[in-house]
């Protein structure tokens, strides 16, 4: 079944309207559905429905709603803050981790980030990733759209939300394993920073150490940005599904 994303402010208990114009041209003149067509929706707040397409024109469609249904919370929420890789797309970065359930994603310039973006590229970019998330999610089956936050630096990742854990991932010093921290804790609610070639500075791992970050290690084996995103989140999901 084809499926659509909608702000909870779009809905009521007998209907959808979804207003994206991107969802509409899909619905409309790629899919060519049709009035009664049956399809799913999912929303901001977790929810999804059954429904039947009601009417479609070029600025909006509305779904009737059939049935209603809230997925149980996820057990742990987990945001990735990744570094700009030099050599793999920040694209791809943010579609496997929406394929794999995680809720935030944040772009991190660090010292050693050689990928520079200005302000112009970064809105562009930004809007890029955030639909390339939606499309996954709903590729996926996912209930809710992973958060794609603005580009940050480390202080400003770490000053920012409400995680009773936060892991820094680097490649010398002491450093516990990555299962032994999060088991430990027993967290809900996990910040992991995902540093770019070269690691992270010294600087920069005392920085967020003082800012709580617990020191862990991926094993022996150099990673890739991406590929060090990716495990991390299979990771996670794995041992607290």
């Amino acid at each position: 079944m084809h499926r659509f994303f909608c702000l909870s402010e779009n809905v009521t208990a007998k209907e959808i309207v979804i207003l994206d114009k991107e969802q509409i041209h899909h619905l409309k003149d790629v899919l060519r559905l049709k009035i009664k067509d049956r399809v799913g929706a999912f929303d901001d707040n977790s929810n999804e429905y059954e429904c039947l397409i009601k009417e479609i024109k070029e600025d909006q469609a509305i779904l009737g709603v059939l049935r209603k249904k809230s997925r149980a919370p996820a057990k742990i929420r987990l945001t990735i803050a990744c570094a700009l890789p030099k050599k793999a797309k920040f694209d791809d970065i943010v579609d496997k981790l929406t394929q794999l359930g995680v809720d935030g994603i944040i772009p991190l310039n660090t010292k050693r980030v050689i990928v520079k973006i200005d302000k112009k590229k970064e809105v562009v970019r930004l809007e890029r990733w955030r639909k390339i998330a939606m499309s996954a999610a709903k590729q996926s089956q996912r209930a809710s759209v992973p958060v794609v936050g603005h580009l940050k630096s480390i202080e400003e990742v770490l000053k920012e939300g409400d995680y009773d854990l936060k892991l820094i991932p680097h490649l010398s010093g002491k450093r516990r394993s990555l299962k032994e921290a999060i088991e430990k804790a027993s967290p809900k609610n996990i910040l992991i920073l995902i540093g770019p070639e070269g690691d992270f500075t010294d600087e920069e791992v005392a920085l967020a150490v003082k800012y709580g970050c617990v020191p862990v290690s991926l094993g022996e084996l150099v990673l890739r940005v991406d590929t060090a995103a990716i495990a991390v989140a299979s990771f996670v999901r794995l041992l607290k599904q």
